[in-house]
């Protein structure tokens, strides 16, 4: 956040003559709008909002007053500007295309507008900018025929269409809204492939300017511009700040708008963690100045967290294990288990100083690393399991160093469980005493052994918590499946629809025979929608069916286009008549194409169930954005499983409760995943934390539970 603020004042000063010139208008927030669609409807970017109005990134609520700049004046300074630059001699030049060059640099570099150069260069239509091509100029002679169409100049700047990324706004969503597919959205944005951070910036249409910073405004007038961010930190002004009882990184973060390594830098004695009564540098302008008082430091403590990592040095894996690392969650959601759970906040409990012990059993296999000839390099590039386990231990590692920060009397240690299918060394380390003093023991991570751990544990009653496999496991008193099984995640959309009332029909393609068996054996009283003799569906019975006094919800499952496409119809004619909600059972990549509507999906709330959510809680950002600074790129489903299971078992230790205890008692969430056990009749004990997730009108996912 130190970034923007220090950025924010450098746009502010650079911009200020433009904006002097024209009126910014007062705009008051209506229920349910984003700063994307106010966007819109001023012909202006959400960047130009965010000029002038900073706190907006962190999204706007209903009544808020923003600043909109007019659309004219910036125009007419971009016009400006290019005459400003126009070449003096009058004569077309040529020049070659160096790589990571763009259109938007070339035209502000030589002054010229996209259409004069594209004029002079036909090739740029159809074949776009390419290193190594020789493009023509055009010269001074060129500026009044740009001038006398200065309409289509201005149609020309709207060739580059940007979209910032909103909380809870998915690739299919905003592909959708600009009517492009998913593929050319991420064509033109190869960063978001693996995921789509909140803020990111996105290219919808033409080239993205060439800068590393967030404001390519403020840098467009001059090349030598470039340099003004580093002085705008000169422009900062900083005051003594006292911390106060109980504060974090993580909670002066928030107050201050910095990251932790930003806090460090300006007060190195932060290395050795947040102290009571420390006298820190901060920049002013967030709380009020007060008289620091003078103490006694307390005595240093040792760190209470101390982690065993045998196999840490052998793997070459870009994972910082020391630090303080970052404070997400002080407090953890909890609910307790009941049909309207009361929400709790779940803290370490005062005066629980006993140390627990916390295993982790991860597959690295090192002994098959370090007999690998091809090396570790050439293994990560092949090995998807390693992979998957690195990004496991790197949340693994965020969440320890969350415990050390919070002063979790835990010590954890980390074992190579040598793991196949049918295989692991978890004997062998029973034989050696490693676990059966924990107080839990998380992982193996493959299902059999994981089951035969626990059964070797539980004479020890430890524990055994079972982080990726999606079994169906067998009876064991210490088992924990932390991911719902496929029936489990079905059941809790029926579970939902049923506490609505609602009328549930089934329209399910007959390919899909495990799907009609599911529903037949365990919902009961669902109604099947018939199909014609071809397989089509009979859309006149499916009407039929749809309830005026009850809300409809219509389970859809396939994969044929023409059967959605009337589904989807026929249920946009019905909402005329009667209450009705599309569902689907899984994700259904049929729908992600160009040919089914996303408007009509919203239309119809599309409602799915899901293992993970999609929040926009600050803590859920500050985890994203405090993993790529750690580990150079934005954590995975592994990665933030990874944190969860471990941060989430070791903050049920410290409750003063066993870990069975809690699990009885509590549900906990986490940044992606929520933790709701119950014990099976058979024995063992699952998680039916599920999120039923929905498109609303704005186009964002919401959590319908």
């Amino acid at each position: 956040m130190k970034y923007y603020s220090t950025l924010f004042l450098l746009v502010f000063f650079v911009t200020c003559s433009a904006f002097s010139q024209g009126k910014a208008v007062k705009y008051t927030v209506s229920s349910g709008e984003t700063v994307n669609q106010i966007a819109q409807k001023f012909k202006v970017t959400p960047f130009d909002i965010y000029e002038l109005n900073p706190d907006a990134r962190n999204g706007v609520k209903p009544n808020t007053v923003l600043l909109i700049p007019a659309a004219s004046n910036k125009n007419t300074d971009k016009k400006e500007t290019a005459a400003v630059k126009s070449t003096s001699n009058g004569k077309a030049t040529t020049h070659e295309v160096q790589p990571k060059e763009t259109l938007f640099g070339l035209e502000k570099k030589y002054g010229i507008s996209d259409e004069a150069l594209k004029a002079a260069n036909p090739f740029l239509v159809t074949d776009g900018l390419q290193p190594g091509q020789t493009l023509t100029i055009p010269g001074k002679g060129s500026a009044p025929k740009a001038a006398a169409t200065s309409d289509k100049k201005q149609k020309g700047a709207e060739k580059y269409v940007y979209h910032d990324v909103a909380p809870k706004e998915t690739k299919f969503g905003i592909a959708k809204q600009y009517g492009i597919s998913i593929e050319e959205l991420e064509k033109k944005n190869p960063e978001i492939v693996t995921s789509l951070p909140v803020g990111y910036r996105l290219t919808i249409k033409g080239t993205a300017p060439k800068t590393e910073t967030a404001a390519p405004v403020s840098t467009a007038a001059k090349p030598e511009e470039t340099k003004k961010p580093a002085e705008s930190k000169k422009a900062v002004s900083y005051m003594e700040y006292q911390v106060k009882p109980k504060e974090t990184f993580y909670s002066l973060g928030r107050v201050f708008h910095l990251t932790q390594e930003e806090l460090v830098a300006l007060n190195p004695s932060l290395s050795e963690g947040v102290k009571e009564g420390m006298v820190l540098k901060v920049p002013t302008g967030y709380v009020a100045p007060a008289p620091i008082v003078a103490q006694a430091q307390p005595a240093e403590k040792p760190v209470q967290t101390s982690v065993e990592k045998p196999v840490e040095k052998a793997i070459e894996k870009p994972v910082e294990s020391t630090g303080g690392g970052i404070k997400i969650v002080d407090k953890v959601k909890s609910e307790t288990v009941s049909a309207d759970p009361e929400i709790v906040e779940l803290s370490k409990k005062r005066g629980q100083n006993e140390r627990k012990k916390v295993v982790l059993l991860l597959p690295f296999n090192l002994a098959k690393l370090q007999s690998d000839t091809t090396g570790t390099a050439a293994r990560l590039k092949t090995d998807k399991f390693l992979n998957m386990t690195l990004d496991f231990y790197s949340g693994a590692m965020m969440a320890i160093d969350s415990a050390r920060t919070l002063k979790l009397p835990i010590d954890v240690a980390i074992y190579d469980s040598q793991e196949t299918k049918t295989t692991s060394n978890i004997s062998s380390l029973i034989a050696q005493n490693k676990l059966q003093e924990a107080d839990a023991v998380v992982g193996p991570f493959y299902q059999n052994n994981a089951e035969s751990t626990a059964n070797s544990l539980r004479l020890y009653n430890v524990p055994v918590i079972s982080p990726l496999s999606k079994d169906v496991a067998n009876p064991i008193d210490n088992l924990y499946q932390t991911i719902p099984s496929n029936d489990m995640v079905r059941n809790a959309i029926f579970d939902y629809m049923r506490a609505k009332n609602g009328n549930i029909v089934a329209v399910v393609d007959k390919k899909k025979e495990s799907v009609i068996s599911y529903i037949k054996q365990n919902q009961k009283g669902v109604v099947f929608a018939a199909l014609t003799e071809t397989g089509g569906l009979d859309v006149a019975n499916l009407k039929s069916l749809l309830l005026p006094t009850r809300m409809n919800y219509v389970v859809m499952e396939t994969g044929n286009t023409a059967m959605i496409k009337s589904v989807i119809k026929a249920l946009t004619d019905a909402q005329k008549t009667c209450q009705v909600q599309l569902v689907i059972l899984e994700q259904n990549s049929t729908l992600d194409t160009d040919e089914i509507s996303f408007d009509n999906l919203v239309k119809l709330k599309l409602m799915y169930p899901s293992v993970t959510r999609d929040s926009d809680d600050q803590s859920v950002s500050i985890f994203k954005k405090e993993y790529k600074l750690k580990n150079k790129v934005y954590p995975n489903t592994y990665a933030t499983r990874g944190f969860d299971v471990t941060f989430d078992t070791m903050m049920r230790l410290v409750q003063g409760k066993t870990y069975q205890e809690t699990a009885d008692l509590m549900t906990t969430q986490q940044v992606d995943n929520k933790f709701q056990f119950y014990k099976k009749e058979d024995g063992g004990h699952a998680n039916k934390g599920v999120y039923i997730l929905y498109y609303d009108s704005d186009l964002t996912l919401k959590e319908a539970n």
